[in-house]
């Protein structure tokens, strides 16, 4: 439990001081990973993705890429449990 919450307390961190302001997709999408906070657990562990997880991973697919690319983000989203969880929610992972 206390790996969960020193993750969970390093990544709003990183993500609060990285992201003061808000970042659009060409869909209208605001890129907030903070947005999938719901879905640390299963991103950190073998549980799976919860109802809110897979609706703010699907809400935040279009950032997902800029995620990935981010040196601060790519380990929660470029990792087996990632893709786990999007194959769960049914979202493709994407190709960046």
């Amino acid at each position: 439990m206390k790996k969960v919450s020193f993750v969970a307390f390093c990544m709003v961190a990183l993500v609060a001081s990285m992201f003061s302001g808000e970042t659009r997709t060409a869909e209208a999408v605001t890129c907030d990973p903070t947005e999938l906070s719901s879905c640390l657990s299963a991103l950190t562990s073998s549980a799976a993705p919860s109802t809110t997880c897979c609706l703010k991973l699907k809400e935040q697919k279009p950032c997902l890429c800029g995620y990935i690319k981010n040196p601060a983000l790519k380990q929660f989203v470029n990792n087996p449990n990632a893709k786990r969880v999007a194959s769960t929610c049914g979202v493709a992972y994407p190709k960046c």
